[in-house]
């Protein structure tokens, strides 16, 4: 560094003095007081490169005793290192005796803990799922505790697992109600008073609860078949005498059930195209059917009505075939039996109309059933080719569609079938009735013309 500020200063003087040179050649003291200058400046420049060095030799100096002390830190932590790996294997070697002697002390008490800790994780569990749970949270805390721990339980924690289990045992007979926090259909949970059905079945406001995540939630589908009514009935009860409910055996599991059990609204849908087409087909031949039984019966009234009268009505057919007699008296007994049998004939297709329609739609919906039934199968086949039988949810809805359009079609046949036979027979004995009633007159006519 010295060599090159020298050199640096060297050049510096010459170019200093080419320059000054021809500018103050006739004065002498300037150029002795331009080389001063020049050493003043080469003394600085040398004192400020001293003064470098110094400063990154002491640098150096104290990177060197940073580095050393580094070291000297490394040696300490391997030195610890190896000191606590030494310890730690010794305490494993402690631990295992610690360990024998323990098994060799407990004896047959090891067996009865570990009963204890099985009998622990087992009821436990069962809180997990009992509708008792909601009545009393957190029971199942201390359990886990016993269950999970690897020393020894202690006495209390023995009687609090008796005490726990005589608990579950004793509420499971006993029909409460109580304040609790339930889910309902908005999902957050609300202050609720629940009645309890020991661990069978458990009912808010005539609503059925489910317990599941630790809360009771509402059920998103009720059960039907009067069980809400039933619920409402034991949650009114003032405690005298005895009052029906319904309880779920399965605790809980039947209740999950009816969610999944679909509306009549939604099997009416799993027929598709084909189960609406039924349904329509069936109310309309139901109401046409019962029009039309009603009619012939009102007709048969009136007709009972007109043969307890002497005097002819044109509002029933047995009236209109008097009034042909009356007007044909003078006749000969062929030309009226002919009368009356034309004035017959012309009744019965007014009886017997319809009745042809109601007997033919009887028969087609069943046949639409069976239409609905290949279509389902159609689709069912159709999925195995796709998905193949892996997934039996892939096929449900082609075999839903095969069996409801089967019993749409049944259920619309036979009350077609049934009010068909109904109007049918009432149209047939009026006919007969007709018949008869003509037969007489003429049997009349002919005895009166003997006389």
């Amino acid at each position: 560094m010295r060599k090159f500020s020298a050199i640096g200063a060297g050049l510096l003087v010459a170019v200093t003095a080419l320059t000054a040179i021809p500018v103050h050649a006739q004065d002498g003291n300037t150029i002795e007081e331009t080389l001063a200058a020049i050493r003043a400046e080469r003394q600085a420049v040398s004192q400020e490169n001293r003064e470098r060095e110094a400063r990154f030799t002491e640098r150096r100096n104290e990177q060197e005793s940073m580095l050393a002390e580094a070291g000297r830190e490394v040696e300490a932590a391997e030195e610890e290192s190896t000191r606590l790996e030494e310890r730690r294997n010794e305490n494993d070697l402690e631990l295992t005796e610690l360990r024998d002697q323990l098994a060799d002390r407990q004896g047959e008490f090891g067996e009865l803990f570990g009963a204890a800790r099985a009998a622990a994780a087992d009821l436990n569990e069962q809180l997990g799922v009992s509708l008792v749970s909601a009545q009393f949270p957190g029971r199942g805390t201390p359990l886990r505790e016993v269950a999970q721990s690897d020393s020894l339980p202690t006495v209390e924690q023995l009687e609090g697992l008796w005490n726990t289990l005589m608990q579950e045992m004793t509420e499971q007979g006993k029909v409460v109600t109580f304040e609790g926090n339930v889910v309902g259909t908005g999902n957050e949970p609300e202050p609720r008073s629940v009645t309890r059905i020991g661990p069978f079945t458990a009912f808010s406001g005539g609503e059925y609860l489910v317990y599941d995540s630790g809360s009771l939630k509402e059920l998103t589908r009720q059960p039907g078949g009067g069980a809400t009514s039933a619920a409402s009935r034991v949650e009114n009860h003032t405690g005298e005498g005895y009052v029906a409910g319904v309880i779920d055996p399965s605790l809980g599991t039947l209740l999950g059930l009816t969610v999944e059990m679909p509306t009549f609204r939604e099997r009416l849908a799993q027929g598709g195209g084909i189960g609406y087409l039924i349904v329509a087909l069936a109310v309309l031949g139901v109401i046409f059917a019962l029009y039309k039984w009603a009619r012939l019966s009102i007709t048969g009234m009136k007709v009972r009505a007109q043969m307890r009268s002497d005097k002819a009505s044109s509002d029933n057919p047995l009236g209109r075939v008097m009034m042909a007699y009356d007007e044909n008296r003078n006749v000969d007994i062929e030309t009226l039996q002919l009368k009356l049998d034309d004035a017959v004939l012309k009744e019965l297709p007014a009886l017997e109309s319809g009745l042809s329609l109601v007997k033919v739609l009887a028969a087609v919906a069943p046949l639409m059933g069976l239409l609905g039934t290949v279509i389902g199968m159609i689709v069912t086949f159709q999925a195995i080719t796709l998905f193949g039988t892996g997934d039996p949810k892939l096929m449900a809805g082609g075999i839903s569609q095969a069996l409801v359009t089967t019993v749409q079609g049944l259920i619309a046949a036979i009350p077609l079938l049934v009010l068909h036979a109904f109007a049918s027979g009432t149209s047939r004995r009026l006919s007969q009735l007709l018949e008869e009633q003509s037969a007489g007159m003429v049997a009349e006519y002919a005895e009166q013309n003997r006389t």
